[in-house]
């Protein structure tokens, strides 16, 4: 069985590749949320083989770094967090931990078994954790809970993202903070904002500093207003 891989466990690694696929940007952006942002994480621009199998091993890692064995299925809420669950179930599998994978349908359907949900049919008992790309409001967490509840009496072990935004969410506290609390489940993310920032402003990237005084000074005011507690 493969070993993993050295760097599935580097934060600076992980932030490098999020920046050598597109996926972390810079600049001013409009967020889902309406906020106007100074840094851009998106998920949908990961689109090789190579890219997938390396995000699931950072997926993965985490997983077995913070919660061991505790958990049987993945559940990646359409459409971002499919590949995610996918890709993160693989890496699991060469580590040596096979587990279940669902995700759900935007539309019920209405032919053949139906249902919303796809792919491992849950079970009373199964521990699942939520797979995310990031997590600023917790929409689609809210959103997926009931689907899974109402497929069994599943437990909810964690909720896994790629980037902690570390942005208030309902209330002063940062949205995976909220659902922690809400749903009784482990919050856990690959890095921080404020990781990313930090290792931009101490590492350059192909020889340029990626956070200039002026990003740095935008980062600083959208974090006073926007920040969790």
């Amino acid at each position: 069985m493969p070993q993993k891989p050295s760097d599935a466990t580097d934060t600076g690694a992980f932030i490098r590749f999020m920046l050598e696929s597109g996926v972390l940007r810079f600049g001013s952006f409009t967020a889902k949320s309406g906020r106007q942002t100074p840094y851009f994480l998106d998920a949908g621009r990961y689109g090789r083989g190579e890219q997938a199998n390396r995000l699931g091993d950072f997926y993965a890692q985490l997983l077995l770094d913070e919660l061991g064995g505790g958990f049987d299925v993945l559940f990646g809420p359409a459409y971002k967090g499919i590949p995610l669950a996918i890709a993160t179930s693989i890496a699991l599998f060469r580590r040596g931990k096979d587990v279940g994978y669902c995700f759900n349908r935007k539309e019920a359907k209405d032919h053949g078994e139906g249902g919303v949900l796809v792919g491992h049919k849950l079970r009373d008992g199964d521990r699942v954790v939520i797979v995310e790309d990031v997590t600023t409001a917790g929409t689609s967490v809210r959103e997926s809970v009931p689907l899974l509840e109402a497929a069994a009496r599943i437990e909810l072990v964690a909720l896994i993202v790629s980037v902690d935004r570390q942005e208030r969410g309902l209330t002063e506290k940062s949205a995976l903070t909220e659902l922690s609390e809400q749903y009784g489940l482990r919050a856990l993310s690959i890095v921080s904002i404020d990781q990313i920032v930090s290792h931009l402003r101490e590492h350059d990237v192909d020889g340029q500093k990626l956070i200039t005084p002026e990003l740095d000074a935008a980062i600083r005011d959208y974090r006073q207003k926007y920040g969790a507690v």
